[in-house]
Order: C-alpha cells, then sequence, then structure tokens
C-alpha cells in the first residue's frame, strides 16, 4: 500500500479548510520561494543604495531633508494608491491580497510610524554625512532585526547566522572607523540620526512580517506607503509654504529618480521578499547596498576608492552568502 492511498482526500475547496488549502504553495513552490525571496531582496537591496547618491546629488541644489522628502513621496503616493485600488478589485485580487479593517489600520500604523519615521531620520542624517558613511551606519540595522526579533517575536538566532554577521560587520567596521576620523564636527549628530533611522527600520521590518503573510506584499506595500507618504506631506506642509515645492526642473528629475528607483520599485522587492524570507534573511542580504552605495559613490560622486574598501566589500558579500545559506538549512 502506497503513501498515497493511506492518506486522507483533500477537503473540498467549497469549504473554508479548502480554500485555505488552495492558498498553500505546493512543496515544488516552497522549496523555490526562499531563494526567489533571495533575490529579490537583492534587487531591492541594489536599488535602494542609488537612494543615498541621488539624495546628496539633490542637497548639492540646496535642497533640505523636508522638502526632497516631501518631493519623494508627492511622487510616490499616485502609484501606491493605484496599485492598491487595482488590487482591492474582485476581478484583479492575487492569491495572496486579503484585506480587512484590523490588518489595514496595521499596515497604515506600521507605515506612518516605522517608514516614514526611518526616512526622515535618514534624510536627516545625509544632510550631515557622507553617502558612504550614512549607508554603512544604517547597514548596522540587521542587528537590530536580530536582537528585537530575538527578544519580543520568539524568532531563533542561528549559531551560523551570528558568525554571517560577524564577517560582514567585521568589513563595515573597517570602511566605519576610517569614515568616523574623516568626518567632520556634525558627523556625531549625523551618525545618530542615522543610528536611529536603522533601529526604526528594523522594527519596521519585524511589525511588517505578519501583516505581509496576511494581507499579502501587494496591498501592505500599498497601504503601508501611502501612509507614510502622507505623513511625509503633512510634515512638509506644516513646516514649509507650499510655494517651496516651485523646484528647478533638475530637482524634479531627481525627485522621479527618487520615486521610482528609490522608494518604488524597491519597496515591492523588499516586502516581496519579506513574503517568502525571514526578516533576519532579508536584512543580511541588504548588507549588500553599503557595497553597491560605495561603488556607486566613487562612479557618480568621484569620491576615492581605497584597497580598504574592496577588502571591505569582499567580507560583506561573504557574509551575505553564509547569512543566506543559515537561513535556507
Amino acid at each position: 500500500m502506497n503513501d498515497r492511498a493511506m492518506s486522507p482526500p483533500p477537503p473540498p475547496s467549497g469549504t473554508p479548510a479548502g480554500a485555505a488549502a488552495a492558498r498553500l504553495p505546493s512543496r515544488a513552490a516552497a522549496g523555490r520561494a526562499p531563494w526567489t525571496g533571495y533575490a529579490l531582496a537583492c534587487v531591492g537591496a541594489t536599488l535602494f543604495a542609488t537612494k543615498a547618491i541621488v539624495v546628496k546629488l539633490a542637497y548639492a541644489k540646496g535642497v533640505d531633508a523636508e522638502t526632497l522628502l516631501a518631493v519623494r513621496m508627492i511622487l510616490s503616493l499616485p502609484v501606491y494608491l493605484a496599485i492598491g485600488l487595482h488590487g482591492l478589485m474582485p476581478s484583479r485580487r492575487g492569491p495572496f491580497d486579503h484585506a480587512n479593517r484590523g490588518l489595514v489600520l496595521r499596515a497604515l500604523g506600521v507605515g506612518a510610524l516605522g517608514y516614514w519615521l526611518s526616512s526622515y531620520l535618514d534624510f536627516k542624517g545625509l544632510e550631515l554625512i557622507s553617502a558612504q558613511f550614512e549607508r554603512l551606519i544604517l547597514f548596522t540595522y540587521p542587528f537590530f532585526v536580530m536582537l528585537f526579533g530575538s527578544a519580543f517575536f520568539r524568532q531563533p538566532i542561528k549559531p551560523k547566522s551570528l558568525a554571517a554577521f560577524a564577517i560582514s560587520y567585521g568589513g563595515l567596521l573597517l570602511l566605519f572607523l576610517r569614515d568616523f576620523s574623516r568626518a567632520g564636527d556634525d558627523a556625531a549628530l549625523g551618525a545618530g540620526f542615522v543610528m536611529a533611522a536603522g533601529i526604526s527600520f528594523a522594527l519596521y521590518q519585524l511589525l511588517a512580517k505578519n501583516i505581509i503573510v496576511n494581507m499579502g506584499p501587494r496591498l501592505f506595500t500599498c497601504t503601508a506607503m501611502s501612509a507614510a507618504s502622507a505623513v511625509v506631506i503633512a510634515q512638509f506642509l506644516l513646516t514649509h509654504p507650499v510655494g517651496q515645492l516651485a523646484l528647478t526642473p533638475h530637482i524634479w528629475m531627481l525627485g522621479v529618480a527618487l520615486a521610482i528607483g528609490g522608494t518604488i520599485l524597491p519597496s515591492f522587492f523588499m516586502n516581496a521578499a519579506l513574503h517568502r524570507i525571514s526578516a533576519q534573511a532579508n536584512s543580511m542580504i541588504g548588507t549588500l547596498s553599503p557595497v553597491i552605495t560605495i561603488l556607486l559613490a566613487v562612479v557618480i560622486l568621484a569620491e576615492p576608492l581605497a584597497a580598504l574598501d574592496m577588502l571591505a566589500a569582499v567580507l560583506v558579500i561573504v557574509g551575505v552568502f553564509f547569512a543566506t545559506l543559515a537561513d535556507r538549512k
């Protein structure tokens, strides 16, 4: 007698159990999902790496953090609203698109408090420190993901993940020490802003994980980012005259690049990755972003590249590789 004969028949598709079973991925799909998640996280990290470069280019034209953040979200908000409303249409709803009042309110809160706060603090830090220094500090957030995940969400910390963390952050520490010695009087304040942004972003990822699983990555992204956009725009209107948005076409083009390449696309990639892999794995893969930012800073901002930069890049990539293997097992 074979195993199939011993197994019970699947529940009817019209029952709640059948509907739940229909949403479960097959074994083959489940096996592929983590690697798809790793790929999505890598793409998201690459796109997020462009953000600091674009921000520094805009700051060079005299734009402040609140104005640039408002431009970014003014351009992003219509896209999130359109995709979210489209996804809510019964005929267009995907297999993972589920929304109720509780989920929507939680997504709004996570987006407004988590993503808005981390973005604002990050932009304020970039007013004071370099793009490379900012990226290195910001991506200490995987440490906080692991710490908060273990302390508050009962997520185990694997020994192999700790080893991978040590390798990656050994590389980041080399660059951190060098850049700290070069930074000016505002380094401490700028570093504090960015460190707080990293903590906020770590909490955002951990709080978002369960909502994404239940709500679906597309609807969550649109809901959370719409809330963050609304808070950013309200903050600008409370602190700046509307006429300050009369910017040059060059600044608005930078805003378009920041909205699409540094906000909309990576937010969907990141949340789609969180739907497939753990927050720890997603955050560790995100440590590739500082390396990419360094390379872009050399090419676009004409910053120097030393042997220490290349050594640190190798350590980060090796650490990310081992973190991915540890999470996969």
